[in-house]
């Protein structure tokens, strides 16, 4: 599957995608932020574990950003169930080398366009860590609205830090 995002391309992960993964998901800058998903020091045989489950996946949540054919970072849903079956969070990362091109938003922007499209959603969310600036703009300017900080809801590193909530949350249209 392949999303157009501006200069940018998400597409579903392949196999050649693992060395890259490999090496920017090691970087502890790039994950000092994000959800402990990613094992430390995360190497390419986790990373190509992680692209054999994307594989198997029955509808495609994950995706790769590339710039010219070449990873430089990754976004995904996971559409939530039962009374929340019609909210998903999104979360995203980029590779520190590519860190200020604007290749996060114009990436949530196209997404957040495919995921209203594709699935029966009418919210989506994000949780960020206090204090993560950057991934609080590219939010804002996709439309996303600050909602409020759940305290100390994360520990990560022995460190206690708070989350900040944000979503985009689509009109029902009623019949």
């Amino acid at each position: 599957m392949k999303i157009p995002a501006g200069r940018y391309l998400i597409r579903s992960f392949e196999d050649q995608d693992a060395a890259a993964m490999a090496e920017h998901v090691s970087n502890p800058n790039v994950t000092r932020t994000l959800a402990a998903r990613f094992p430390s020091p995360y190497t390419e045989e986790h990373a190509k574990a992680w692209i054999s489950l994307c594989h198997l996946e029955a509808e495609p949540v994950n995706f790769a950003i590339t710039e010219n054919g070449d990873l430089v970072g990754g976004i995904g849903l996971t559409v939530q169930r039962g009374a929340r079956r019609r909210a998903a969070e999104v979360g995203f990362w980029v590779a520190e080398a590519h860190w200020g091109k604007g290749i996060a938003t114009e990436a949530l922007q196209a997404f957040t366009d495919y995921a209203f499209s594709r699935f029966d959603l009418i919210r989506l969310f994000a949780y960020v860590f206090e204090g993560n600036t950057r991934s609080t703009r590219v939010l804002e300017k996709v439309g996303f609205t600050y909602e409020g900080t759940l305290e100390s809801s994360i520990v990560k590193n022995d460190e206690v830090y708070g989350e900040l909530v944000f979503a985009l949350v689509r009109p029902q249209i009623v019949p």
